[in-house]
């Protein structure tokens, strides 16, 4: 009879334990969500950490926990978000490291303006180039024509349009101080 009566009560404890967690839900769910997602910013990551606090309630032995159900319910749904935090932010300090590590193709507005200004340089010294290859110079670089559209252009044949772009650039270097080069 004393093990019939274990078992009853252990049944007993289980639908305890599933009532109070049905009662946890209808009433706490969408505070908890809100609470959660002031702390981790996100929406989904918030029902992650309410659902998380549910299966930790239920896994709790009722009577410890059911008369002050919603400061437990706040306080372990504070804590896993907390650690989600925390967990996520050894993360980001990885990811951080090799992003750091990476080139990330985007200029800095400090690197913009040096470029411009090193361009700006080279332009007035490809002036002091004979009008001929600083017209072919400026149209094949700067607005990336091919030869026979530098042709089309100035009425040059490709052959001559490739030798003064040959020409003009050899002249250029000889002008240009190192740091431009």
């Amino acid at each position: 009879m004393g093990v019939a009566n274990d078992r009853q009560e252990n049944r007993n404890m289980v639908e305890s334990s599933a009532e109070l967690v049905e009662r946890a839900v209808s009433e706490y769910e969408s505070p908890l969500i809100g609470y959660a997602r002031t702390i981790v910013h996100d929406l989904d990551r918030a029902r992650d950490v309410v659902q998380d606090t549910f299966i930790r309630l239920y896994q709790q032995d009722v009577s410890k926990v059911r008369d002050g159900l919603k400061p437990w319910l706040f306080t372990v749904c504070r804590n896993r978000a907390l650690d989600i935090l925390r967990k996520e932010k050894r993360l980001v300090a990885v990811d951080d490291e090799i992003l750091a590590a990476e080139d990330s193709g985007v200029a800095s507005p400090h690197q913009v303006a040096a470029d411009h200004e090193r361009v700006e340089m080279v332009k007035s010294y490809i002036a002091r180039l004979p009008e001929n290859q600083a017209t072919v110079i400026l149209l094949k670089f700067e607005k990336g024509y091919s030869y026979q559209e530098i042709s089309d252009e100035t009425g040059l044949t490709s052959g001559n349009v490739g030798f003064l772009i040959h020409t003009g650039l050899k002249r250029l270097r000889a002008l240009l101080p190192d740091e431009l080069q």
